[in-house]
């Protein structure tokens, strides 16, 4: 069977309080994501994260700063990072940008480090943020140190009214014990950012639709076992919309895109992104890409698309594909068959491949 597209459901819940017309997160980098840019997305439909240990709350103006960072050079860029992110952050300003966001009446999540994840919780809760995020390389319920306070995620949770979404994580039992902690959303993804380089600097990672399918496992065991639904958001890696599809039929609930979005007209950089450890004054893991200007934000997320690449119109993506496979809703839509086809974007290509056009295109 199959369904039209303009009548199957691709909206996002999470808990009971937090609802979105789209699955699309807009990633925590500070490229991508600032206050202007939170809001046309929430107004778009989806939400996008601001990034609390970013340069929009170390500087009262940061929009010069993103433009030196843009305009480095290849020789000089990590260090203009490195010289940029020395300023502390504000909390001052970490209110005064989640303020800004929800006076335009738009959703606002925000994330940070685990170290300042617990400090953090009552000024981003009464700045009015919707959602809090905490993330790194790879987070667990568990983790030891002899000269840190180790986060509780368990205690995090109850003192938060707001859901609290973790990650990174790629693996099932890691997934299950932080969903028993009570979180209310999961980011999946290890490496997978275009801008990222821990795959190459550690070495640690899992591709992204066998990451997301070992994380739905645990959301679908925690549930059995009497569980809430965890939010599985599969978190970067996806470039087009037939990667934003897969992941939802791997069993995303949602997805957390950035490079993509760093090619929108109203992209904090205007076409360039990095990724959130790349400052890190010790052992970056990222580097600054440029993709360009590409289109409007509205074009990237709901069309129309004015190119046949597949880097526009994701929601008509999701749509066609939820219709194509019969899928009322996303439940449903992760119950698709997948197979292992590595050809299947070069099978019966040769013409497009050989003038690089549509799925040819390097």
């Amino acid at each position: 069977m199959t369904l039209n597209p303009d009548e199957v459901d691709i909206t996002f819940s999470m808990g009971e309080r937090f609802n979105l017309p789209l699955p699309f997160w807009g990633s925590a980098m500070d490229g991508v994501v600032d206050v202007d840019f939170a809001i046309a997305m929430g107004k778009l439909g989806g939400v996008a994260v601001l990034n609390l240990d970013g340069v929009h709350t170390r500087y009262e103006d940061s929009a010069p700063v993103i433009q030196k960072i843009a305009d480095a050079d290849r020789s000089t860029v990590n260090a203009v990072l490195k010289e940029a992110y020395r300023e502390p952050v504000k909390p001052k300003l970490i209110a005064e940008r989640i303020k800004a966001i929800k006076a335009e009446g738009v959703p606002c999540a925000v994330s940070t480090v685990p170290a300042r994840a617990e400090e953090r919780a009552e000024v981003v809760q009464k700045a009015g943020v919707d959602v809090y995020v905490v993330q790194g390389t790879v987070l667990t319920a568990r983790h030891s140190s002899r000269s840190y306070h180790q986060l509780s995620f368990d205690a995090l949770v109850r003192m938060c009214d707001i859901p609290v979404v973790v990650g990174n994580c790629v693996q099932y039992d890691t997934a299950l014990e932080l969903m028993e902690a009570g979180i209310a959303g999961i980011l999946v993804g290890v490496g997978p950012g275009a801008a990222c380089t821990t795959r190459g600097v550690l070495g640690v990672g899992v591709p992204q639709v066998t990451a997301t399918a070992d994380v739905a496992a645990a959301r679908d065991e925690h549930m059995r076992r009497g569980g809430m639904r965890v939010a599985v958001i599969t978190d970067g890696g996806m470039r087009i919309g037939a990667d934003v599809c897969k992941a939802f039929a791997a069993g995303a609930d949602a997805v957390m895109i950035g490079t993509p979005l760093a090619g929108a007209e109203e992209s904090a950089s205007r076409g360039f992104n990095w990724g959130m450890a790349t400052p890190d004054p010790n052992l970056p893991r990222g580097t600054r890409i440029h993709v360009g200007t590409k289109a409007t934000l509205r074009e990237i997320l709901l069309g129309p698309a004015g190119v046949d690449d597949g880097t526009q119109n994701f929601a008509g993506a999701l749509r066609s594909a939820l219709g194509v496979c019969g899928a009322r809703d996303i439940a449903e839509f992760q119950h698709t068959e997948m197979v292992i086809a590595p050809s299947i974007v070069s099978e019966g290509k040769v013409f497009q491949q050989a003038q690089h056009v549509g799925m040819g295109k390097s």
